[in-house]
C-alpha cells in the first residue's frame, strides 16, 4: 500500500473536478467504449495483460470481433437498450481470465460494456439471496417510522456485504449530511448522530450519486488502468463514465478514505421522488470486493428503502396539511362572521399559532399592532414591518430562521424570534401577518470542524474525522414547507374576504346612491308641491286679518295668527329639506396614486381567478395620477377580471395594460386576445346589466363595466372600446391630469 502523500489535498479543487470523466477505471476487469453506429471500440481499458495476450487489443475493431467473438450473443440487448440505462447481460468467459460479469450501459454518446472479474465464493445468482430480501422485506412491512426503517436497512446491507459499518446518511437542505442510523462491529469508530458538512460531497458527486445508485471502491490504494482511445479521437472530450461501475474515483476521495481509516466503501443511493435523499454508506477497515449479484441485492434493498421513506414522509406531510387545514377552516370561520375580521384573527391566539407551528404572532393592519404570545415588542415589529416593505417588497411570503444574520437589528431579539414568516396583505398598504419562531440553542456534533475546509481548503490525515462540537445560536427550528404552504392559504384566504367586503361595501354604495337619489327626488317633488300651497295659505290668512280685523275677536285674531305661524313653519321646513336634498351628494377623496402598484396588487388578488392557467401578462410603465384610491381600484378590478374571464377558452391568452399620455389627460387600455363582442352592439357595454354574452357562457351581473362607466365618468374622464369576436376586446378610459369630474 502507498504512503498517504506528504502535501495535503486541496478540497476546493475536489469541487471542481470531472469526476465522470476520470480518463480510468478500477483494476478489477474491462471496459470498452462502444461507438453505437459503427459498433467499433473507440476506448478500452484492460486491467490483465492476459486478456490482451488472449485475444490481442479490442481498440478500433468491431465488437464481433473482439474478446473472441464473446459479446456476439449480446447484441440484440445492445439494441433495446435505452439511453441512461443499464442491462446485466450474463457472464462472459474470457479464455485463461475465467468468467466475467457483462454489464452494457448507454450513455447518450456510446454503449459502455464492462466486464468484471468475480470475487471467489460469490453467489452464483439473485436468487441464492432471496432469504434475505424476504426477510428485509418482512421487517419494513411493519416498521412504524423512518428512524426504523433507516435501522432495518443499515443492518440488513451490512448483513449482505459483509463491512464492519454501515451508515444511513441523510443530506438536510443545504446538503449538509446526518447519520441517523448505524450497524457495525468494533473495528471502526461509531458515526452515530455526526454530521458532515457539504463539502464532503460536492454537487457533481451528488449528481452522480442520483444517476448511477450503487458506487464500489474496493481498495483505497488500487492502481488505476488508464482509458485508452483511438488516435483518432485524441482531441475528443473525454467519455462520460457515470453509469460504469468500474470507473476510477478522485484522489481526494481515496484520501478522504485513508483519513477515515477505510479501506473499502460501498455506497447505495436514497431517492426520495427523484431527489437524493441520503446514502446507504458502508465502510471496510481493509479492501474488500462485493459480487455483483451481492451489490444488486444491497441496491434493491436501497430501492425498497427510497420507497418506504418517501412513503412515509407523505404520509406524514399529509397527515400535518388535514390538521393545518383544520386550524385553517376554524380561522376562517371567525373571520368571515365578524366585520372587523383581521381583529378576529386575533381573537384566536391558539389556532394562529398552531397554523405554522409559531410560538408568537403579530397582526399589522390599519396602523393597529395585535401582539400574540412570546414577540418581540411593538416598536421592533413596526421596525421589521418596515424593513420588509422596504427590502422584500415583491414578496407575498417570506420566511427565515436565522433573521439576525441578514438583519443585525434582530440580534437584540434573537431570544424570542430567531425566526420569523411573514404574508402581506396588501401592496399598498403596511398590512402583515407575522409568526415567530423563538431561538433553538442546540450542540451539533460534526465529523470534523466543518469550517476548516473552508478556511485552509485542505484534508488532515489527522484530525479529518474528530468530533467537533459547534454550538449554533440565533438560529429558531427550520420553516418546513407545510408551514409556508398554511401561510400561502390564509393569505389567499384574507385577500378574498378583503375582496368579498370591498364588493359587499361597493353594493352598499351602489344600494345608497340609489336610496338618496330617490330621497333627493321625493324632497324635491314635496317641496315644489308644497311650498305654493303654503304660500296660500299665509297669504290668504294675512289678507282674511287683514280686511277683517275690527270684525274678529280677539280669541279669532290668535287663532288667526296662529295658522299664519304654522304655515311659515311648515314652509321653512320644506325649504330646508330642499336644501338638505341638494347637498346629500357624495364627495371623492383624490389623493396621488401608484397606478404601477394598484395594478400589481388588483392581479395579484385575481391570481385565484386564472383557473391555474399559465398568462402572459404585458404591462407597459404606469403613472401617478390624482384619483378616489378606492373607486380607482374597482376600476382595474373589474377591467382585469373581465380580461381573464373572457381570455378562459383561449390556446395562449395574453392581457396587455397600456398608457398613453397625450398632453392633457392619461389614456389607459386593457387589451385580450379573449372572445370579443360585435361592435354593433358596443353602446349597450357601459349599461346596468346589459351583457353581450350568455349567462351560461360566462359569470356576471352586467354591472361591473357600468360601475366602471360611472367611476371614471365622476372623476372627468371617458370610457369606450373596441372588439372583435373571437378576436379580442379592448377597453380605454382616460383620467384627466387636473380633476373636474362631478362629485
Amino acid at each position: 500500500m502507498n504512503d498517504a502523500p506528504d502535501v495535503d489535498l486541496d478540497l476546493s479543487s475536489c469541487a471542481r473536478e470531472p469526476i465522470h470523466t476520470p480518463g480510468a477505471i478500477q483494476p478489477y476487469g474491462v471496459l470498452l467504449v462502444v461507438d453505437p453506429l459503427s459498433m467499433r471500440v473507440q476506448e478500452r481499458a484492460v486491467s490483465q495483460a492476459q486478456v490482451l495476450e488472449d485475444f490481442g487489443d479490442p481498440l478500433d475493431q468491431h465488437l464481433d470481433r473482439v474478446l473472441g467473438g464473446a459479446l456476439v450473443p449480446y447484441r440484440r440487448h445492445l439494441d433495446l437498450l435505452a439511453p441512461e440505462s443499464t442491462v446485466f447481460l450474463g457472464s462472459v468467459q474470457l479464455g485463461r481470465s475465467g468468467r466475467h460479469h457483462a454489464l452494457a450501459h448507454r450513455s447518450e454518446t456510446h454503449f459502455i460494456i464492462e466486464l468484471e472479474e468475480p470475487v471467489d465464493g460469490e453467489p452464483g445468482s439473485l436468487e441464492d439471496l432471496y432469504p434475505h430480501i424476504r426477510r428485509f422485506m418482512g421487517e419494513v412491512e411493519v416498521a412504524p417510522d423512518i428512524a426504523s426503517l433507516c435501522e432495518i436497512g443499515a443492518r440488513h446491507v451490512r448483513d449482505l456485504a459483509g463491512f464492519d459499518r454501515t451508515l444511513i446518511y441523510q443530506f438536510d437542505k443545504d446538503w449538509n449530511g446526518a447519520v441517523v442510523a448505524e450497524d457495525r462491529n468494533d473495528r471502526l469508530p461509531s458515526y452515530m448522530d455526526l454530521r458532515f458538512p457539504e463539502s464532503d460531497i460536492p454537487a457533481q458527486a451528488r449528481e452522480l450519486y442520483r444517476r448511477n445508485r450503487v458506487r464500489l471502491i474496493a481498495d483505497n490504494d488500487y492502481r488505476a488502468v488508464p482509458l485508452l482511445r483511438s488516435a483518432g479521437l485524441a482531441g475528443a472530450a473525454p467519455t462520460d463514465l457515470s453509469l460504469a461501475v468500474l470507473r476510477s474515483v478522485s484522489p481526494v476521495h481515496l484520501q478522504y478514505m485513508r483519513n477515515m481509516g477505510t479501506g473499502a466503501s460501498l455506497s447505495v443511493s436514497l431517492l426520495a421522488e427523484g431527489r437524493l435523499w441520503g446514502l446507504v454508506s458502508c465502510h471496510n477497515q481493509f479492501p474488500r470486493r462485493v459480487p455483483y449479484h451481492v451489490r444488486t441485492a444491497c441496491e434493491f434493498i436501497g430501492q425498497i428503502l427510497s420507497l418506504q421513506i418517501a412513503l412515509k414522509e407523505r404520509a406524514l406531510a399529509v397527515e400535518e396539511r388535514i390538521a393545518r387545514r383544520a386550524i385553517q377552516v376554524r380561522l376562517l370561520g371567525r373571520m368571515a362572521g365578524d366585520e372587523d375580521f383581521m381583529a378576529a384573527l386575533g381573537r384566536d391566539q391558539k389556532s394562529l399559532l398552531d397554523l405554522t407551528g409559531a410560538t408568537g404572532a403579530a397582526i399589522v393592519h390599519r396602523g393597529q399592532c395585535v401582539l400574540l404570545g412570546q414577540t418581540p415588542g411593538q416598536t421592533d415589529v413596526n421596525a421589521l414591518v418596515d424593513w420588509l416593505t422596504r427590502h422584500h417588497p415583491a414578496e407575498d411570503v417570506f420566511h427565515t430562521d436565522a433573521l439576525p444574520a441578514i438583519w443585525p437589528e434582530a440580534a437584540a431579539f434573537a431570544e424570542l424570534a430567531s425566526g420569523v414568516m411573514a404574508i402581506s396583505i396588501s401592496q399598498l398598504h403596511d398590512s402583515f401577518v407575522l409568526w415567530f419562531r423563538a431561538e433553538v440553542m442546540r450542540t451539533v456534533r460534526w465529523g470534523g470542524e466543518p469550517r476548516k475546509a473552508a478556511v485552509d481548503g485542505r484534508l488532515s490525515p489527522r484530525l479529518s474525522f474528530e468530533a467537533w462540537k459547534e454550538t449554533v445560536r440565533e438560529q429558531s427550528t427550520p420553516w418546513q414547507d407545510v408551514d409556508r404552504d398554511a401561510a400561502i392559504e390564509l393569505r389567499t384566504a384574507i385577500v378574498d374576504i378583503v375582496l368579498r367586503k370591498a364588493e359587499e361595501m361597493a353594493e352598499l354604495n351602489e344600494q345608497l346612491l340609489r336610496s338618496n337619489k330617490e330621497l333627493e327626488a321625493f324632497s324635491y317633488s314635496v317641496s315644489h308641491d308644497l311650498r305654493a300651497p303654503f304660500r296660500h295659505i299665509v297669504g290668504y290668512s294675512e289678507l282674511l286679518g287683514s280686511s277683517a280685523a275690527d270684525k274678529l275677536t280677539d280669541t279669532e285674531k290668535r287663532f288667526l295668527a296662529t295658522i299664519v305661524e304654522s304655515a311659515k313653519s311648515a314652509g321653512t321646513l320644506v325649504d330646508d329639506l330642499l336644501s338638505f336634498s341638494q347637498m346629500g351628494r357624495s364627495s371623492m377623496g383624490l389623493v396621488s396614486v401608484d397606478v404601477a402598484t394598484l395594478v400589481e396588487d388588483v392581479r395579484r388578488n385575481l391570481v385565484m381567478e386564472t383557473g391555474g392557467r399559465s398568462i402572459t401578462w404585458s404591462i407597459a410603465p404606469l403613472p401617478r395620477v390624482e384619483a378616489d384610491s378606492s373607486m380607482l381600484r374597482l376600476v382595474w378590478q373589474n377591467l382585469l377580471g373581465n380580461a381573464i374571464k373572457f381570455t378562459r377558452d383561449s390556446a395562449e391568452p395574453t392581457i396587455e395594460i397600456g398608457h398613453e399620455d397625450n398632453g392633457s389627460e392619461h389614456v389607459f387600455h386593457v387589451r385580450d386576445n379573449g372572445c370579443g363582442f360585435d361592435m354593433r352592439y358596443v353602446d349597450k357595454l357601459f349599461g346596468v346589466f346589459q351583457r353581450l354574452h350568455h349567462a351560461d357562457e360566462f359569470e356576471g351581473t352586467g354591472i361591473g363595466l357600468a360601475n366602471v362607466h360611472r367611476i371614471v365618468s365622476r372623476h372627468g374622464g371617458r370610457t369606450w372600446a373596441e372588439g372583435e369576436p373571437g378576436v379580442g376586446a379592448t377597453f380605454h378610459f382616460t383620467l384627466p391630469y387636473s380633476q373636474r369630474g362631478t362629485a
